[in-house]
């Protein structure tokens, strides 16, 4: 299934993700680099929170339904033992320069500053959602139906940079063969995607047991070069003199025929 989805905190009305890229940049969320699409959900594989997973079955294609999750279904509650007090000195011996809201990682722990002062800094251990209220507005977009269909979503999942539709496909019972695009050649991770892609085929289509990546490179075409004209030069008309001896010549011959 193809979903485009919204997500705030209830309490606030803040959205802190989308799926849709005009709303990103407005509400300050976009992200250089990252794809703004219908994402794509397998039910039951654990790729979106349980307790909106478990409400996707019930989603009618274009129709958006608000799902409400509580914070113990969520990111689970506020936990106050999290908290802890360091000193600014600390921090910026590390190369930390700690500023409010901030994500940092100390002591191999993600941490949030919430307050700063008196030479001291809050962190904060908790998930940043923990002991919110949620709200997904979600809206299937598709639900795949065939084999090929659900291939080529697995595919651009894990290469969303190149058009779905740039990729070909020959599927046989055992064997799933896929024609790289050229504009998915170079990324960076190539390899391991194709790794992943495997993976995720034999895994929901346990009969495919072979998968194999097929890259062309194809020599650029080159103009062909047009035959060149030769230009005739106009023949060169006798020169003056010539012409003067010509006619001198032919005056000589009528003057001889006469006196004949």
């Amino acid at each position: 299934m193809l979903i485009d989805y919204t997500a705030k905190i209830k309490e606030t009305g803040e959205i802190f993700d989308t799926t849709m890229e005009d709303l990103a940049k407005n509400e300050r969320l976009y992200k250089e680099g990252e794809i703004y699409e219908p994402k794509l959900i397998v039910i039951g594989e654990g790729w979106v929170l349980k307790a909106l997973d478990e409400n996707l079955h019930s989603l009618k294609i274009n129709k958006t339904e608000a799902i409400e999750i509580s914070p113990d279904k969520a990111f689970g509650p506020r936990v106050p033992e999290k908290l802890k007090r360091v000193s600014l000195r600390r921090l910026r011996e590390k190369g930390i320069t700690p500023k409010l809201g901030m994500r940092i990682e100390y002591e191999k722990r993600f941490a949030t500053i919430r307050t700063m002062g008196g030479g001291r800094v809050l962190l904060d251990f908790n998930p940043p959602l923990a002991g919110k209220t949620l709200i997904y507005e979600v809206t299937a977009k598709k639900k795949l139906r065939t084999r090929r269909e659900k291939v080529l979503a697995l595919i651009h999942r894990r290469i969303p940079i190149a058009e779905i539709s740039n990729f070909k496909l020959d599927m046989e019972k055992a064997d799933a063969t896929i024609h790289v695009p050229e504009e998915a050649f170079y990324i960076e991770g190539l390899q391991v995607a194709k790794r992943g892609i495997a993976a995720d085929l034999q895994r929901f289509f346990p009969s495919i047991a072979r998968v194999e990546f097929i890259e062309t490179f194809q020599k650029p075409e080159t103009e062909t070069k047009k035959p060149e004209t030769k230009t005739e030069k106009p023949e060169a008309k006798p020169a003056k003199s010539t012409a003067k001896k010509r006619q001198k010549a032919k005056r000589a011959r009528k003057s001889n025929k006469r006196a004949h």
